[in-house]
């Protein structure tokens, strides 16, 4: 049986139902997260669940459970699932209550929807590297926030799709932001290059874990807006993200990045982001 939460009830997701003026459906309006599952566990569950706190209070959603409580529910339903590898999808919504544009009243209470899938690691992708494209960022400035509100990226995610590509690396005119569901960093001389965590891109955990490694392992990196032609001229590009972990990008619009395979420092990443999760949740 494959259970689901349902505003804090674990229920099967045969029964599972949200009213048709929810405002997540609606609106969008809503924030959500996805945690990563090895072995069993949450991987940064801390981190993205802090997220998700501070998403919704970004919003103005008054989150009905405590850190503690959210964790609780999200341990039971890994565990009634048997998941072993994949991913937890959460979200909160304002609630529901007739359409207006305006938020609702004090007494609606936001809705809060989770489950599980089976997700494996992307081992094949991960060793060979994957090819990308430019696509310009026409989404909303507040990309800080894990909205709902999700079209943009959808939009040059297809894109990228249709290029038979894995990913849309994004950019503002001439500055790179982030992927259409990834961070994007890129290695010059050796020094780790990312956008700046602010309102132009998702502060992702998994680029939070790269940056604490460099941290502790001293490898040189700079949180900086970087150009397309810095991109297309980089010895390294990579991406990293919640399922994607680190992977490497070794071709944009048919150009060939580097080498034209996985980069070194790209590769130690990889292995110490691996560790990482090892240390966490078991062997992987």
């Amino acid at each position: 049986m494959d259970y689901v939460i349902v505003d804090g009830q674990v229920t099967d997701r045969t029964s599972a139902k949200v009213d048709i003026e929810d405002r997540g459906y609606q609106f969008g309006d809503g924030v959500y997260e996805v945690i990563r599952v090895y072995n069993g566990k949450m991987f940064t569950g801390e981190e993205h669940l802090k997220r998700l706190e501070e998403s919704a209070e970004k919003v103005k959603i008054k989150l009905p459970y405590s850190y503690e409580e959210l964790k609780n529910m999200i341990d039971e339903l890994i565990a009634k699932n048997e998941l072993e590898t994949g991913i937890v999808y959460m979200q909160f919504t304002r609630g529901t209550s007739p359409r207006n544009h305006v938020f609702p009243g004090n007494g609606v209470e936001p809705t809060f929807v989770a489950y599980t899938r089976k997700v494996p690691r992307p081992q094949e992708t991960m060793e060979k590297g994957v090819h990308t494209i430019l696509d310009e960022d026409i989404r909303w400035l507040r990309c800080d926030i894990k909205s709902l509100n999700l079209l943009g990226n959808l939009l040059s995610k297809q894109k990228a799709a249709e290029a038979g590509c894995f990913e849309a690396i994004l950019h503002r005119g001439q500055t790179v932001t982030e992927g259409s569901h990834s961070n994007i960093s890129i290695v010059k001389d050796g020094v780790i290059i990312t956008h700046p965590a602010d309102n132009y891109i998702l502060n992702g955990i998994t680029r939070q874990k790269v940056l604490e490694i460099c941290v502790k392992e001293q490898i040189p990196y700079e949180e900086r807006a970087f150009t397309i032609d810095e991109l297309l001229s980089a010895d390294e590009v990579f991406s990293s993200g919640t399922t994607v972990e680190v992977m490497p990008v070794i071709e944009i619009n048919k150009k060939q990045v580097g080498e034209g395979e996985p980069g070194s420092v790209t590769r130690r990443l990889q292995n110490l982001f691996k560790a990482e999760i090892e240390e966490q949740c078991g062997r992987i």
